[in-house]
């Protein structure tokens, strides 16, 4: 995805973004086990690259080309999006761009579970991982955004990772998009974290000293059993094992393409400004593994609204508000974001995010204004492109508090 040197930051610094999404059923709102289903009907539209399956048949993930401009990404998400929600829609289900559901569970269900919960996809790989963990794998059909900036080679990813460990709980602050589960409020802005960090693997990243360690260590963790395969390192950010690229997998899934594509220029910024850290000779921030670790809960626990210890401004951590670490991210990256289109999005989202809260925020303030978790669902459900709008279909027009968002700019 990047031939240059290390450190040779004139070329264009490529983008790719996937994004896993929930099923829910058309008229009672809660996951239904169609993944399969939706995979299939999507092969109208989309290869099989395109739209994947995941662990949950609650849903599906979407897998954009290579891009190097926000407006490519921007229209390749937006065509991903369109044709998985019109496969959705053709099996009676609603695409739902949020971390974890709000009404009921998604699976995957165990054999006492009761049988409306959304069972384990039938792979062979999902199956081997339900045999090695057992019942870790329960509920873990859960949304998350993974974005990719392409690196030339397996040293510099190594590299950018050191540089990139204290942004993670800032990103995932910014990002998280999932306070409800199975019909309650859980106090969380991200549970999908919550969720997600029982896999033993599961984290920020430690510190790799070379590539060479890097490699030792995903050999040491798939020899303990704790990983099935280097692919179940799921550290928040990573190597990519299959393509030349920084995989960060901090976030929640967002509600809008333009919240994605703005997320998506500001990790790229992150990753640039690493690269060009680790071309100066730039060591990394010591931060210890249980301080990124505690960070990273307080990110999911608190999102935007509340304290985070601060990682980047390079004083000592303390508790500050993460408003305050916007303006801090803001000033570091400014360097880093040369085109002015990306720096008019990320500018749109960092002040909404200041001025509104985050998505999980969103969340909120819909339930409270149609009073039902349904009436939530119904608002930040993807719209059918094709289908005509039914009785239910707030989803089509979506509510004023996600239509505000810039999508022309972001």
């Amino acid at each position: 995805m990047d031939s240059s040197g290390p450190g040779d930051l004139r070329e264009t610094v490529t983008l790719g973004v996937e994004e896993e999404f929930l099923l829910l059923d058309r008229k009672a709102y809660r996951p239904v086990g169609r993944g399969s289903q939706v995979l299939e009907a999507g092969r109208k539209r989309l290869t099989a690259g395109q739209l994947v399956p995941e662990i949950s048949e609650a849903m599906v993930e979407t897998v954009s080309g290579v891009c190097g401009t926000a407006a490519q990404l921007r229209g390749e998400l937006g065509r991903l999006r369109g044709a998985a929600a019109r496969a959705a829609g053709e099996r009676d289900c609603l695409l739902l761009p949020s971390g974890t559901s709000p009404i009921g569970r998604t699976g995957p269900g165990g054999a006492d579970d009761p049988p409306e919960t959304p069972p384990l996809r039938e792979h062979p790989r999902y199956l081997r991982i339900r045999q090695r963990f057992g019942p870790l794998v329960r509920d873990q059909g859960v949304c998350s955004c993974h974005v990719h900036v392409g690196v030339p080679d397996l040293a510099t990813a190594v590299a950018v990772v050191n540089h990139l460990r204290p942004w993670l709980p800032l990103l995932l602050a910014l990002t998280a998009n999932s306070p409800y589960w199975n019909g309650a409020d859980t106090g969380y802005a991200s549970w999908r974290t919550m969720l997600w960090r029982g896999w033993p693997t599961a984290g920020p990243p430690p510190v790799l000293r070379s590539a060479q360690h890097y490699e030792e260590l995903v050999r040491t963790l798939v020899a303990s059993g704790a990983a099935l395969d280097p692919a179940m390192v799921y550290w928040y950010a990573r190597p990519s094992r299959h393509v030349p690229t920084v995989e960060v997998r901090v976030a929640d899934v967002h509600l809008t393409v333009g919240e994605t594509v703005a997320y998506a220029l500001v990790v790229r910024a992150v990753v640039v400004r690493a690269r060009a850290a680790v071309r100066a000779g730039v060591l990394p921030p010591l931060v210890e593994q249980d301080v990124l670790v505690a960070a990273c809960w307080q990110a999911a626990r608190e999102g935007v609204t509340g304290d985070l210890l601060d990682l980047i401004s390079g004083a000592a951590p303390a508790a500050t508000p993460v408003v305050r670490q916007i303006e801090t991210a803001r000033r570091l990256l400014w360097p880093h974001l040369p085109d002015a289109g990306d720096r008019a999005s990320v500018n749109a989202w960092l002040d909404r995010l200041a001025a509104e809260g985050g998505p999980a925020d969103r969340q909120r303030a819909l339930h409270r204004s149609t009073g039902r978790l349904d009436g939530l669902v119904e608002h930040i459900a993807l719209p059918d492109p094709v289908a005509a709008p039914g009785p239910a279909r707030a989803s089509s027009a979506r509510s004023a508090l996600l239509a505000s968002e810039p999508e022309e700019t972001a």
